[in-house]
């Protein structure tokens, strides 16, 4: 007899409801302007287009990829001074879109969209207030086109890649492991990429396109990033030299100290070196005998790991990018689900002290007040724990040659075919 789904999708809707309100209130009464960048710089981007036609990435650089001015905008339809109202509509609606899209996606019987909720109720108020949002709800609803569709799936994470860079990431994940339809992927990507182009040619944006990429090069070392963290407890031990200040030119709380200059030079490198290996350990694996499918969340996971880990920003809401690979390893089939139920459960503590670091003490970490320094410790820990994991995991896919027994499914032959196919291995 099948099972009335209507009272699971009441408690769903109920449950997104809340959480939704509660997050929409966290950024209007807790400290330290959750919601600041929407309010203040956006609308300051936004009244600027509006009153002199001066355009940020069109003409000017910027520091977003060009579609980022597209949710800007759209928040603005109600007038620049209701910003922050239209923003958090805005982003409400999208993360319904994500459920909708998400919703017959399960791992163990559970529907995935509940840890999402979670993840984002861990993650408070950043979840809403910054144009992150947009890039990973749009690259979630490329993930339900992995296995069936992978040229739509690139097509929507490239979508997602003008909104932010990131998810550029996972196209590479596609890229690298969809050798029968990489054709597919790479039209896919460059499809969308070659009408982002277009559009903004017209416009008279050409010289400023890809000024994203140059603009983040004069960054120093932000206090969030792991690469500070020893700099933050120097300051925090008044270690001559080591201090928190204010970047006046790129609005961001860095560190400075012996040595800050060389690090945030190498954090770049030493991104491309772990990307790198990843890459190698992914198609090792795949040639010993992994299943594609169940390599590619791993590498996904890898890659947002590394752009977090070893890099020398690390803005608070970074976090919600591990969103995309974790959801994509948790419907990548039965044996999938199984090896990323832990990296899954580790990111709810991740994001709540994400969120006690920002916005909920943000004041006392610029203060370097010794207990929320652990707070901050402790969760760049756990990015790199995250980061190490799937290294370890890939390594061990090239060991056995075949997936680990404890992550076969515990079904027959033919339901791990059934499940292949399913999953585009």
């Amino acid at each position: 007899m099948r099972r009335n789904p209507w009272p699971e999708i009441v408690a769903f809707v109920v449950a997104f409801a809340a959480v939704h309100a509660l997050l929409w209130t966290l950024t209007l009464v807790v400290p330290n302007q959750p919601i600041g960048d929407v309010t203040i710089t956006y609308r300051r981007w936004i009244e600027s287009g509006h009153a002199s036609h001066f355009w940020v990435g069109i003409d000017a650089p910027w520091v977003y990829p060009i579609l980022a001015i597209v949710p800007m905008a759209a928040a603005s339809l109600g007038g620049t001074a209701a910003i922050g109202t239209g923003w958090l509509l805005l982003m409400v609606l999208l993360h319904a879109v994500v459920c909708a899209v998400l919703w017959r996606y399960r791992a163990f019987g559970v529907r995935v969209v509940w840890w999402w909720l979670a993840f984002l109720l861990a993650l408070g108020p950043i979840g809403l207030g910054r144009v992150d949002t947009v890039a990973t709800a749009v690259a979630l609803v490329g993930v339900a086109s992995v296995a069936a569709r992978p040229g739509i799936a690139a097509a929507v994470f490239t979508v997602a890649a003008w909104v932010k860079v990131w998810p550029a990431a996972l196209v590479g994940v596609l890229v690298v492991l969809r050798r029968g339809r990489r054709v597919e992927v790479v039209a896919g990507a460059l499809t969308v990429t070659a009408l982002v182009v277009l559009v903004d040619v017209l416009f008279g944006g050409a010289a400023h396109l890809f000024s994203f990429i140059g603009e983040q090069t004069g960054r120093g070392l932000q206090i969030e990033s792991p690469l500070a963290t020893p700099y933050l407890w120097a300051a925090a031990a008044r270690v001559p030299g080591a201090a928190v200040f204010y970047d006046q030119e790129i609005l961001t709380f860095e560190v400075s100290g012996a040595g800050t200059e060389v690090v945030a030079a190498l954090s770049t490198p030493l991104m491309a070196v772990v990307v790198v290996v990843g890459v190698v350990l992914a198609l090792l694996a795949v040639r010993t005998g992994a299943q594609r499918a169940r390599v590619a969340p791993v590498l996904a996971l890898l890659f947002v790991a590394a752009l977090i880990a070893t890099n020398k920003v690390g803005s608070p809401q970074y976090i919600g990018w591990f969103a995309v690979p974790v959801v994509w390893g948790l419907v990548a089939g039965r044996g999938s689900a199984w090896r990323f139920l832990p990296v899954a459960g580790a990111m709810l503590p991740m994001a709540f002290l994400t969120q006690l670091v920002y916005p909920a003490y943000y004041d006392q970490v610029l203060g370097v007040q010794p207990w929320i320094l652990v707070v901050l410790s402790l969760r760049n820990l756990l990015e790199v724990a995250v980061l190490v994991w799937t290294v370890v995991v890939l390594v061990r896919m090239c060991r056995d040659g075949i997936e680990p027994r404890a992550s076969r499914p515990a079904t027959g032959p033919a339901h791990a075919d059934h499940e292949r196919g399913r999953m585009g291995a």
